[in-house]
């Protein structure tokens, strides 16, 4: 398969055509091999598979991108997955405007401060200057609280939890990044006594680069929009119709058990050129059915994730499509968790923490928690490549012995804390 060039030109033969059908050229070129390899040019990778895969495309204004129905379904499965578990913890969704005034956002202005440079306004209507500007929302807290405050009279109103799906622009300048940094994102927001906020577009971003290889996207079962491909085989002379028929047959068997799967029956492609595409696009299994396969009663599984071949037998198919689909999920966060504590460094004082951020680790290091050492930090490290800021505090503290003393300030530590730069 392609792996970092083009691929080149096949000298396969068309597939037998079917009886009565009109004989259709098949595609040779297949153009779907990277250009460049993740491990050397790693922003130019990203780029080019989130285009590939037929994820995003890019659209007239900076910073925006079109969600192509690739990527869309992935957001929607994960909203599937989501929505059905805040509603068991009694929190129902809502829907605020998407605009903000002038007024609202001074008064949340503690919410907007680190953001207050991305602010979009609306200026005009039509030709005319409006009197007063109006903010696009960066965030929903300046546009919900005020009326948290309206519908809060006392204990007996409470908890009030609610929840919104939306879009929020923010008129970032910083190279803009598909998913990860973008002018408008789709994300979820949840807000009770304390804000909580997925960013889901981000979310896709960190698993296309997370699991992503130099032959496309590597999508986890669990989020594909399509966890099996089927792709018929077939040879000159071989019964095509009854490849075709078992291809159709097995993509009704896999469905009415729960796994989505489709065919890829296309006639005017090969299967060289369909591999390629859909190892491009991430999906997590192919099926394969050749003459072989038919009168052996079985397909062929190819795991997009390791490329390992499983023959299986057509009556236990749903059974062990079941398993490797469960195996790849749990193989792709093995490896995952691996390569992130590969890139963890404990370290206890400032000088190896300067050392292992030229490094680019994520460290974990012994921290006072003071907002003001924070900032300190990041006054320090700021640089080219951005300045350092804590990521998140492990729910699961490791011992902290009595008298260590924070790395940046060396106050008595409270806690452990991950801290990194955002590349």
């Amino acid at each position: 398969m392609a792996g970092t060039e083009a691929k080149k030109t096949e000298s396969k033969k068309p597939a037998a055509k079917q009886s009565g059908a009109k004989k259709k050229e098949v595609k040779k070129e297949t153009g779907l091999g990277l250009t460049h390899r993740k491990a050397e040019n790693f922003g130019e990778w990203y780029s080019e598979v989130v285009v590939n895969a037929e994820m995003i495309e890019y659209y007239d204004i900076s910073g925006c991108y079109i969600l192509r129905p690739w990527s869309m379904a992935i957001w929607e499965i994960m909203q599937e997955f989501f929505d059905p578990e805040i509603k068991k913890m009694k929190i129902k969704n809502c829907y605020f405007p998407l605009f903000v005034s002038p007024g609202v956002l001074q008064k949340e202005k503690d919410h907007v401060e680190g953001f207050a440079p991305e602010v979009a306004w609306v200026t005009k209507s039509g030709e005319s200057e409006l009197e007063i500007p109006i903010a696009i929302r960066p965030t929903s807290e300046t546009v919900m609280y005020p009326y948290y405050s309206k519908w809060i009279r006392g204990h007996r109103d409470l908890p009030l939890k609610l929840n919104q799906w939306c879009n929020v622009v923010r008129w970032e300048f910083s190279n803009p990044t598909p998913f990860i940094r973008s002018r408008e994102f789709l994300w979820q927001e949840g807000h009770t006594a304390f804000a909580t906020k997925d960013e889901a577009d981000a979310e896709i971003g960190v698993m296309v680069m997370v699991h992503g290889d130099d032959k496309g996207l590597v999508l986890p079962p669990k989020v594909a929009s399509v966890q099996v491909i089927v792709i018929p085989v077939p040879y000159k002379d071989a019964d095509t119709q009854g490849i075709f028929d078992a291809c159709s047959a097995t993509v009704n068997t896999l469905n009415e058990a729960g796994i989505r799967a489709e065919s890829d029956s296309r006639d005017n492609y090969s299967p060289g050129w369909k591999y390629s595409n859909w190892e491009m696009k991430g999906v997590p299994l192919r099926i394969e059915i050749g003459p072989k396969d038919l009168a052996n009663k079985q397909v062929r599984a190819v795991r997009r994730d390791n490329g390992a071949k499983i023959d299986i037998a057509s009556a236990d198919l749903v059974v062990e499509i079941k398993k490797l689909l469960d195996t790849i999920q749990q193989n792709l966060f093995d490896v995952a968790k691996q390569k992130r504590d590969e890139c963890i460094q404990i370290i206890h004082t400032w000088d190896e923490f300067v050392q292992a951020l030229n490094q680019r680790k994520m460290i974990l290091a012994p921290w006072c928690d003071e907002e003001e050492v924070e900032a300190d930090v990041k006054a320090r490290t700021k640089g080219e490549m951005g300045a350092a800021k804590t990521l998140c505090s492990p729910f699961d503290q490791p011992e902290l012995p009595e008298g260590t003393k924070c790395f940046a300030s060396g106050k008595p530590a409270t806690k452990w804390t991950y801290w990194g730069r955002s590349y």
